[in-house]
């Protein structure tokens, strides 16, 4: 496993790989439950990067890169928002997305990345921090409650039923 040399803002020379980090995710939830996720495609890692690119310019968001000897081998994205009163929630900071490279876990990126986030959201004037994370992801559950976040909300999804 190769240390983490840098936590730092994400460029726009970033885009490929977090674009493959991105389709990584949608890969993993979609895996978790394929009802409620959507499916990765041929062109889900070229979307992710264009979605995130745009994402970069916007003063009130955050993505950061983990790096390790030149590649990038994690991210997190989040941006402050402002009242929100269909989640019953005031001004946050939201996490989005954090992701390790299989090859990268368990060695602290993570926590690094849920960390530095956190700092630049608060920086940014978020008064909490909130994220979501997948009900069959018990790995991120325990980062997250580690960092000291506290489970608030369940999701629950219905689906009709098929039809005969």
């Amino acid at each position: 496993m190769t240390t983490v040399t840098t936590i730092r803002p994400a460029t726009t020379a970033d885009v490929a790989p977090l674009g493959r980090l991105g389709a990584l995710l949608v890969a993993v939830h979609h895996g978790f439950d394929p009802q409620r996720f959507i499916a990765p495609g041929p062109d889900s890692a070229e979307g992710y990067g264009a979605f995130l690119l745009g994402e970069l310019e916007r003063p009130e968001v955050v993505v950061l890169a983990a790096e390790a000897d030149g590649a990038v081998v994690g991210y997190a994205y989040g941006a402050l928002e402002g009242m929100d009163w269909l989640s019953l929630r005031g001004p946050a900071g939201v996490v989005y997305d954090l992701v390790v490279d299989p090859d990268h876990r368990g060695g602290g990126v993570g926590r690094r990345l849920v960390d530095a986030v956190a700092a630049d959201l608060t920086a940014k004037g978020a008064p909490r921090i909130v994220l979501f994370t997948a009900e069959r992801n018990p790995g991120a559950q325990r980062l997250f409650e580690r960092a000291g976040f506290r489970r608030t909300m369940i999701e629950m999804t219905w689906d009709p039923p098929a039809e005969s």
